[in-house]
């Protein structure tokens, strides 16, 4: 199994998964012209994807998937409250598939397990993927840790995990109390050291690749999430990869 990134932030996210010749599309968050760009970067054609899956309803993550999935005639994954939220965007699609998150599903070699997430969405899910032998989990978009998300995630052998600001910086920055208080919150998202915080809860004897995620650009650096990350794992903050807006990060091989 491998897996890549388009490209992380509140700009736009994306990351696409790969077993055998089975490949999906986890949020779609940019223009169908940028999404083809990137996956041309990584050696991907759209005819090649079997797939969307849609992790909740904000803008940044679904904005892309009405016109790239009509247009690639692509089935779309998602949770009822997602398509409730913006039923405007899903209501063109006719390959539609409503989730359970809590409930396991499969597209052709991968294995999917969905669950829930605390952030200020109808109904926020974040995923696992695995082809039986390594797993890989991602976890973005999440105000705080819980119980059910430590569990989930004990012994993944990939992680790309949610670092989204700098306590510091957010409080310091200019952005208005209430974005603070929305971004800082239990229903917002993570900050470096709640996610260095959940990293130190984890079975992490498995992991192959780390990689921070969805990164502000105003609240943060990579640097600094790097430097909490390797903290609560012992490594060197080199080996933190980090997924960034642009670029997102290169094929990441789990074996």
């Amino acid at each position: 199994m491998r897996f890549a990134s388009l490209g992380s932030g509140s700009k736009g996210n994306c990351l696409i998964v790969e077993e055998k010749n089975t490949r999906l599309l986890l949020d779609c968050g940019f223009s169908t012209k940028e999404i083809i760009a990137r996956l041309f970067r990584l050696g991907i054609q759209p005819n090649m994807l079997d797939g969307i899956i849609i992790t909740h309803e904000h803008a940044d993550h679904i904005s892309g998937v009405e016109r790239f999935a009509r247009k690639f005639d692509l089935p779309v994954w998602l949770t009822h409250g997602t398509q409730r939220a913006a039923k405007k965007t899903f209501s063109t699609l006719s390959k539609i598939n409503i989730i359970d998150s809590h409930q396991a599903f499969s597209v052709s070699d991968i294995d999917i397990q969905p669950y829930p997430v605390p952030h200020d969405a109808q109904e926020p899910t974040q995923f696992i993927f695995s082809n039986g032998s390594v797993k890989l989990g991602v976890l973005t978009d999440t105000g705080c840790s819980t119980t059910h998300i430590e569990t989930i995630l004990n012994r993944c052998h990939g992680l790309v995990l949610e670092c989204n600001h700098d306590a510091t910086l957010l409080a310091n920055s200019k952005y208005p109390k209430s974005l603070k208080q929305r971004v800082g919150g239990r229903l917002g998202h993570l900050e470096n050291t709640s996610s260095a915080m959940l990293l130190s809860k984890l079975d992490c004897s498995l992991l192959q690749h780390l990689i921070a995620a969805h990164l502000s650009e105003v609240n943060n650096t990579p640097q600094l999430a790097q430097s909490a990350l390797s903290e609560a794992i012992n490594c060197s903050p080199d080996w933190i990869g980090v997924a960034d807006q642009s670029n997102g990060f290169d094929w990441r091989q789990l074996v």
